[in-house]
């Protein structure tokens, strides 16, 4: 029985669930997860082993979380879209992943759009089953997608609950070409610790900061030396105004403490060390539509910058 191995692209608006399903498929938590939209910023790939079972093959299924789809505003915006096609020009397989508890939008039509330009198979996913008392419900939203699309499998699920999941990765094994695996059986992920560990810091700035602070903040890990017992971490929390960076740092710095207490032990767990942390507020006016900044954040530019590929005098300005 040929082993199966391919790039899957989880596709979808905002807060649809595309980072719950990710972590729930590979059993880590890759992607930081928050109620506000556009939390995902870059491209993550989670890597799925999936042992031969029964009449299944072995395989290896690369899941690709994506940004939120939406009408970038900034160069930040910009950016995240960019990631979006990306990832879709890559898949062997697109799953559309919707929110059932929200009525279908002009924003949903152009996802469908997104997802069917290259020709790739499609799986409608129909997310947060668990959220309709009524599942009856279920069919008309079925029949409204199908009138935009002719998706190759329609699969209600919940990511959260973890239910529907058995059947969409035997259908994803089942879509992926025949070929040989892409990475080792011990890897799950293409993100080095360094950037999750940026991210588990953001996560905490999404969960404990309101209005437009979550959104004008981007974390940089300074310094990062990972020992037998103990990580050293340094980092600094970009904010774009004054007034963002008060907040940030709370009353005789509270507020920064909060942050950095509970983002080392996620650390902490994440790492299997103790964790000393260091956090560090600046205001970089303006990140957002400045092209370059938002460049240096991909995490791709700053590891070839860490291992010598990009010299500093040719990093962007």
């Amino acid at each position: 029985m040929a082993f199966h191995s391919g790039f899957v692209c989880i596709l979808g608006r905002p807060n649809a669930g595309k980072s719950t399903l990710l972590n729930s498929l590979v059993g880590e938590r890759l992607a930081i997860i928050s109620p506000k939209p556009q939390t995902t910023r870059n491209r993550i790939q989670g890597i799925v082993h999936v042992p031969k079972k029964g009449s299944r093959s072995g395989a290896q299924v690369i899941l690709i979380d994506t940004p939120g789809v939406h009408k970038p505003d900034s160069s930040l915006g910009r950016r995240m879209m960019v990631e979006v096609r990306e990832a879709l020009q890559s898949a062997d397989l697109i799953l559309l992943i919707v929110d059932v508890t929200r009525r279908l939008s002009p924003e949903d039509n152009a996802t469908i759009k997104m997802a069917n330009q290259g020709g790739t198979p499609v799986f409608l996913l129909l997310n947060k089953i668990d959220l309709l008392k009524d599942k009856k419900k279920l069919l008309p939203i079925i029949e409204e997608y199908q009138r935009l699309h002719q998706f190759a499998q329609v699969i209600p699920l919940s990511a959260l609950k973890k239910d529907g999941l058995d059947r969409l990765l035997d259908l994803m094994v089942a879509g992926l070409p025949s070929g040989s695996p892409y990475f080792p059986e011990d890897q799950i992920t293409d993100q080095p610790v360094r950037f999750m560990v940026a991210e588990l810091i953001r996560e905490q700035v999404l969960y404990d900061t309101k209005e437009e602070v979550p959104h004008a903040t981007t974390v940089v890990v300074e310094q990062f030396e990972e020992g037998p017992k103990l990580t050293r971490v340094a980092a600094t929390i970009y904010c774009e105004r004054d007034g963002q960076k008060a907040i940030l740092v709370g009353k005789k710095g509270q507020m920064l403490k909060k942050i950095g207490t509970t983002a080392r032990l996620n650390m902490e767990r994440m790492l299997g060390t103790k964790v000393f942390l260091e956090l560090f507020v600046k205001v970089q006016p303006g990140w957002r539509n400045s092209r370059a900044f938002v460049d240096e954040l991909d995490w791709r530019r700053q590891l070839a910058s860490l291992t010598g590929l990009i010299t500093p005098a040719e990093r962007p300005r």
